[in-house]
């Protein structure tokens, strides 16, 4: 039947950035269709707030720290799932941090940018992102099988001056990411995939269009429904792409935009 095709029932599914916003959305989503979920984070006390949250209903989800710009400690996290679970099927790289404001203010105008926050930015959404996905190809390669879900984000694929330079930049350099890992990965029928988000409520996003109306409204006017979406709209995509209902896709980035990009 054709709900089968999104049973997670016995699988093993990894997200980073599990403890708020997509992530937390994701873990959720993966679990509540029977997968063992492994929430990782680097926030101590939000991940013990938001696993216990789920566990309360009865959800299979574990919680590890992970820094995902300390690259023996996603090894770490990969191996440590398979060693528990036995094996590790889809693996979503998902945590990443905000560049600030974009250009159409002067603090996110280029004189402006710190390099210490474009170094950082580069670390958790470009370096952590190969981390994660390298560290998830090597079980993957052996069972034959697995997914791993980037998320990227429209800022990625189109200009937009309400977003920072480094976001922007490790957000379009992980869609290529995407495309370079699924060539080398299909021989071993390990599929990879990207989402690229518009505006949600987040703390990427979220947090500035709470303290500022104007810029919530123009996240607003850029996508054609008109709204922002909440973190739950990505359930559907992030369970598409991690069952076996999207075996035969690999190596693209599905926009989940509210229309954003299609202007």
């Amino acid at each position: 039947m054709a709900s089968n095709l999104f049973d997670m029932t016995g699988q093993v599914g990894i997200v980073t950035g599990a403890a708020s916003g997509l992530g937390r959305a994701m873990a959720e989503g993966l679990a509540e269709f029977g997968a063992k979920v492994v929430m990782a984070d680097m926030n101590p006390d939000t991940l013990a707030a938001e696993h216990a949250k789920l566990a309360e209903r009865q959800l299979s989800v574990h919680p590890e720290l992970c820094d995902v710009r300390d690259e023996k400690a996603v090894d770490a996290l990969v191996a440590g799932t398979v060693k528990r679970f036995g094996r590790v099927d889809a693996v979503f790289a998902n945590a990443g941090i905000s560049a600030g404001p974009g250009p159409y203010t002067e603090q996110g105008q280029l004189d402006n940018v710190s390099m210490a926050d474009w170094e950082n930015v580069l670390k958790i959404n470009l370096t952590g992102v190969f981390a994660t996905i390298r560290a998830a190809s090597r079980p993957m390669k052996q069972q034959k099988s697995g997914s791993i879900v980037v998320t990227a984000s429209s800022a990625g694929v189109r200009a937009d001056k309400l977003v920072g330079y480094a976001y922007a930049s490790t957000k379009a350099a992980v869609i290529n990411l995407v495309r370079q890992a699924a060539i080398e990965l299909a021989p071993y029928n390990v599929r990879v995939n990207g989402i690229a988000p518009g505006p949600f409520r987040t703390n990427i996003g979220g947090g500035r269009m709470a303290k500022h109306p104007e810029v919530m409204q123009t996240f607003i006017d850029k996508t054609l429904l008109k709204r922002v979406a909440d973190p739950s709209e990505l359930k559907g995509i992030a369970l598409l792409l991690a069952s076996g209902a999207s075996s035969f896709i690999t190596g693209v980035t599905i926009p989940v935009d509210g229309g954003t990009t299609a202007w």
